[in-house]
């Protein structure tokens, strides 16, 4: 096992009707901006938990930020956070909006003359905006981490940040909201989290014995309750178990101690910035190319996923890890996603190339957990996901 560190300072409150304390976890005298996407909670009656909840508080209002929150738009928050003096931030919404929120907590106290720069250098002022969470939408784990991805349209950009300073000070899961997400979206926040998963999981062994365990009894719960809550959003105890493993997939937890990739996200980012595809759909895309790629380098965790995860015990440690990629990709398509990149565009020929171009430009020369996967390893994968 690696040394590591680990702290994480989120609070969480979770369970029924959690909505009703959130007052008890924002001071009084806080003059709170309340941020969300485009309007769901108005009709799901989070928005009227929330304002009930807050009757008491000075609280002000900003809507519209969109899946893959754009810059552009959070530049509007951010003059409206300057111009009323709010010193507390609370996203309502999933992570699109939490994401969004933890930029704007560190813009609030960018001294430049361009906050985008806070995404560039992946550095944030000391005395950034405290800022809570309202999950409505379970599956980036960014209710209790300290990751955000934003998106700028007019670069055609999709850049990660991760600080300590961004952890959230609480977040409030109430598995009862998930009753309102649509289909489409509950299957994105499976592939997201389970993707979550194999990125700190698969990749050499370390004995690491505790972190496999936990990693793969994530991966089993999701394959396990996936068809009930596609099927039936109410099922609340189908709902607590997706919640609560979109959020412990990415909560710093299961990294711990082991070697991470996320090579994955970083070409799945550049699909969404290329062609606007959901997060999860373009990690469902690369996924099995990702892993047939780097058989040689994945086949020993790759072959205990299968055999943990898939009860696949036949066959060499080769075959093994073939079928547990086959299996990954079969998991994906019971959700009702594809994962050809031809499926989303026509216009896929020479996305590889722009991709390569991209990681070039950037300095991105060695990614992957033995750091060593090349922007010409790249491209070949991305062009194998066609």
């Amino acid at each position: 096992m690696l040394n590591f560190q680990f702290r994480n300072p989120t609070k969480l409150l979770f369970g029924k009707n959690q909505i009703a304390n959130l007052a008890s976890e924002i001071a009084s005298e806080e003059k709170i901006l309340v941020l969300y996407g485009g309007g769901s909670i108005k009709k799901n009656g989070i928005y009227d938990q929330v304002t009930d909840a807050l009757k008491n508080h000075q609280v002000l209002e900003f809507g519209g930020i969109p899946p893959n929150p754009e810059y552009s738009v959070l530049l509007k928050a951010l003059e409206l956070i300057k111009r009323e003096k709010i010193t507390f931030l609370l996203a309502v919404g999933g992570g699109s909006v939490i994401d969004g929120t933890k930029f704007l907590s560190a813009a609030a106290a960018y001294q430049g003359t361009d906050p985008w720069q806070i995404m560039q250098t992946k550095k944030v002022p000391d005395n950034t905006l405290p800022f809570g969470t309202v999950l409505t939408l379970p599956a980036t784990g960014s209710e209790m981490n300290s990751r955000a991805v934003i998106t700028r349209e007019d670069t055609q950009e999709k850049l990660s940040i991760r600080v300590d300073a961004l952890y959230p000070r609480f977040s409030i899961l109430d598995p009862q909201v998930i009753q309102s997400i649509p289909q489409n979206q509950i299957a994105n926040g499976l592939a997201d989290s389970f993707t979550h998963v194999l990125e700190q999981y698969m990749t050499y062994p370390v004995a690491a014995y505790l972190q496999d365990r936990i990693a793969e009894s994530i991966l089993k719960t999701i394959i396990e309750i996936a068809p009930r809550v596609m099927s039936d959003p109410a099922d609340y105890e189908a709902a607590a178990n997706y919640m609560w493993c979109c959020t412990m997939a990415l909560n710093d937890l299961i990294e711990k101690g082991v070697p991470t990739d996320w090579a994955i996200h970083m070409m799945g980012h550049e699909l969404t910035a290329l062609y606007h595809i959901d997060h999860a759909r373009t990690l469902a895309i690369l996924t099995k190319s990702h892993y047939e790629y780097n058989l040689e380098s994945k086949k020993e965790k790759l072959a205990q996923y299968a055999a943990r995860v898939w009860d696949i015990k036949k066959g060499s440690t080769e075959e093994r890890a073939m079928q547990g990629i086959e299996q990954t990709e079969c998991f994906f398509h019971s959700l009702g996603i594809k994962t050809r990149l031809s499926d989303y565009t026509p216009d896929y020929n020479g996305t590889a190339e722009k991709i390569e171009k991209t990681f070039l430009a950037r300095g991105w020369e060695k990614i992957g957990e033995n750091r060593t996967l090349t922007p010409g390893d790249v491209k070949q994968i991305v062009a194998m996901a066609y």
